[in-house]
């Protein structure tokens, strides 16, 4: 596990790069749609990563981009932010309408049991950190999300609409 910190942008960077993303993603595709997913090593630990960008840690995934479907686009998520190989086939889990991120953001939830990692994920400008967690010993700043994601999972709640 790296959990070396990596270069963390000032917020009004932050502020614009999202705003801007998200006024882009808006003209040039009406509505975004992204994946992510709860990926599980064969020890049963989760998987998460620390943005460079955003406070806390969370389940790896991004948008899909165009003539993408979404197994391909969590593939390569997966690869990109984690160097993790699918060794089954993703399990959707639910799909959650995220209106905190903009009116038109959907995200596609998946579950990934007994996924490889290639090698260590070293930091680079998007990934501060990443690594497998014990469910029962998840970062103290674990976002909310991630927490209700991985509670939804297990059962212990009942699945959101939203993100």
């Amino acid at each position: 596990m790296d959990e070396s910190r990596g270069p963390e942008m000032p917020s009004w960077r932050l502020r614009f790069l999202t705003r801007f993303a998200h006024v882009y993603f808006a003209l040039a595709r009406g509505m975004t749609l992204g994946v992510r997913a709860a990926c599980f090593d064969d020890e049963g630990r989760v998987f998460l990563v620390r943005h460079s960008y955003l406070p806390g840690w969370h389940l790896p995934g991004g948008g899909l981009d165009r003539n993408e479907t979404a197994a391909e686009g969590l593939a390569r998520e997966l690869r990109e932010e984690g160097n993790l190989v699918l060794t089954t086939a993703p399990l959707l889990f639910q799909v959650y309408y995220n209106r905190r991120t903009s009116k038109r953001d959907h995200v596609i939830f998946f579950r990934c049991d007994n996924v490889r990692q290639e090698r260590p994920k070293r930091a680079d400008l998007e990934i501060a950190a990443a690594g497998f967690f014990p469910l029962e010993d998840l970062p103290a700043d674990t976002t909310p999300a991630t927490r209700r994601r991985l509670a939804e999972l297990a059962g212990d709640v009942v699945p959101d609409r939203f993100w």
